[in-house]
């Protein structure tokens, strides 16, 4: 009896649980998981646009201190480069820059930069050294490379690794000076030979503005039969050497300080250049983030005000349905 009574209660309980209409059922748990998921999701989402406003911030923050940081230090470097134009310019009146002078050996020291987030002058440079390898290479020819910064390194080596001559890195970890620069200058010309060096920088116009450029120094063998030959350096003959010193000893001498005198001015230039393009690229990548940050708190406001109206809505139904 104790048996049959507890199946008589279960039947009790059980048959309001069992709907006449299953359909209706079944759509009304399926409209109720739908709702739940688009709650769901739109709570997500919203989660998911604040993060991405908080990374845009961050973002903007960090372009906005390295622009700072690029104009404090331009100014400085942009002094020094206006004056060391005048080194190598009583040279070139003298010696020339014959950037189409044939040659055997020629050797392309390209100038970069050590970091990035900088436009496009590493670029430039490297697209530069590749045009001039192409014209100073052949048969009878031979071209090496002398790189200065990481950037140009990490391009040239795909393709011309076993053409690189010398590696330089961090030249600007520390302000750059003449001294450190002619001990660099010494050294490219204890370790290549040449008959013509052929420097390629940026040379720095303005902040938004800069020139891939090309300096020819010439071996004091190459001068001496460049002046000879007559042309350019033909007026080498017309001066008197003082002194102990032969002519060949005066050239070697005034192609090395040339050289030095040459490289000091295009490493503070490119470094002008790098400064530059920096303080622009930020400046264009902070914009971004505020136009990006503009768009996200749009779609954040949109979202959260979608969530609230839902809420609403559902109140004043739940509200109207126990009135009724």
């Amino acid at each position: 009896m104790a048996m049959a009574a507890l199946r008589r209660e279960g039947r009790r309980i059980a048959a309001p649980l069992i709907s006449p209409h299953p359909a209706n059922l079944l759509r009304s748990s399926v409209a109720a998981t739908e709702e739940q998921v688009f709650l769901g999701v739109r709570s997500i989402s919203t989660q998911i646009v604040r993060n991405r406003m908080k990374s845009v911030k961050n973002i903007q923050k960090i372009t906005k201190a390295m622009k700072m940081v690029a104009a404090s230090k331009l100014r400085s470097i942009q002094i020094k480069t206006e004056k060391s134009r005048g080194l190598w310019q009583p040279f070139t009146a003298l010696l020339g820059d014959l950037p189409s002078v044939d040659v055997k050996k020629s050797v392309i020291v390209t100038i970069s930069s050590d970091k990035g987030l900088c436009g496009g002058i590493n670029s430039a440079a490297v697209k530069t050294s590749r045009g001039i390898y192409k014209l100073t290479s052949g048969p009878e020819k031979e071209s090496r490379y002398v790189i200065l910064g990481e950037k140009a390194k990490a391009q040239l080596v795909r393709d011309s690794k076993k053409d690189i001559e010398l590696v330089v890195t961090e030249v600007q970890k520390n302000p750059v000076n003449y001294t450190q620069v002619a001990v660099l200058a010494d050294d490219i010309l204890k370790n290549v030979e040449y008959d013509a060096l052929r420097i390629v920088y940026n040379k720095f116009q303005s902040v938004v503005s800069f020139i891939p450029t090309i300096s020819t120094i010439l071996s004091p063998e190459v001068v001496e039969k460049e002046a000879e030959a007559g042309g350019t350096l033909g007026e080498l003959d017309s001066y008197e050497i003082e002194g102990a010193e032969t002519k060949s000893e005066v050239l070697q001498n005034l192609t090395e300080f040339q050289f030095s005198c040459v490289m000091f001015n295009a490493v503070l230039e490119n470094a002008c250049s790098e400064l530059g393009a920096r303080m622009s690229a930020m400046d264009s990548s902070s914009r971004n983030a505020g136009e990006v940050l503009d768009r996200l708190t749009l779609t954040y406001n949109r979202t959260r005000q979608a969530s609230i109206t839902t809420e609403l809505i559902e109140i004043i139904s739940g509200a109207s349905a126990l009135e009724g």
